[in-house]
């Protein structure tokens, strides 16, 4: 039967969580192959694995139990190899690189930030920003709305304003919070989000870039933010 692996982590790792349930139904126990300083955390691979929601959060939470004790590269979900020995094989091939990797991320937890703008805020925040467009916008509701070519013409302005804001603001969330982070990632691009950023944060500096996400929200009401962690170091793992 193949092998699934969920992580590696140093051998001497303090709390592996062998024989907790993992991905499957039944849910396969969760073995620990070592060889030298490394272990690997593993179980059987069902034959029709696919990223079901209860598998992804066996995967998840494999990686979450043994990450609370120490440093474990966290695999993507989906990661299967041939056997056992293929794995340990591995290991020993990849020992050195595995093992810097780790010292990397010792003491440090991932934090994923989203960011888009609430419309009805921010169409509020870049009017009273800008005294050219809101005297406009003034003129045409005094004139009814507008001519339809008045009205073209501001809502390309305003629309032109929006997107600049979203260019500053996507510059402001990582300036402010990087400062707090060893190591920072842009996450996929996406049409919903003006930006997505993952920051690899010690855990105890964790309480102090909350603190610094929520000063944000207080001081740019316009800014809609979506916090992610503490998770498994997925962006800062190759």
């Amino acid at each position: 039967m193949s092998t699934y692996v969920y992580g590696i982590a140093r051998s001497s790792h303090p709390s592996l969580p062998e024989k907790m349930g993992g991905i499957g139904e039944p849910a396969q126990p969760v073995r620990v192959l070592t060889r030298g300083a490394l272990a690997a955390l593993v179980s059987d691979a069902p034959d029709d694995l696919r990223p079901k929601r209860r598998d992804l959060l066996a995967h998840q939470n494999v990686l979450a139990e043994a990450g609370a004790g120490g440093a474990v590269l966290p695999m993507r979900f989906g990661g299967v190899s041939p056997d056992d020995d293929a794995v340990l094989a591995v290991l020993g091939e990849r020992e050195e690189h595995y093992l810097e990797r780790l010292r990397a991320l010792d003491d440090k937890v991932e934090y994923n930030v989203k960011a888009s703008h609430d419309e009805e805020a921010v169409l509020h925040r870049v009017l009273a920003d800008n005294p050219e467009l809101r005297e406009l916008s003034e003129a045409n509701r005094a004139a009814g709305g507008g001519s339809y070519e008045q009205k073209l013409a501001l809502g390309e302005r305003v629309a032109a304003a929006v997107q600049q804001r979203e260019a500053n603001d996507a510059v402001h969330v990582q300036q402010t919070l990087e400062g707090l982070a060893s190591d920072v990632r842009p996450g996929p691009e996406s049409g919903g989000w003006l930006a997505n950023i993952s920051f690899l944060v010690e855990r105890d500096r964790a309480d102090a870039l909350i603190s610094a996400i929520d000063e944000l929200r207080r001081t740019h009401q316009h800014l809609v933010l979506q916090v992610n962690g503490p998770l498994p170091p997925y962006s800062f793992v190759e």
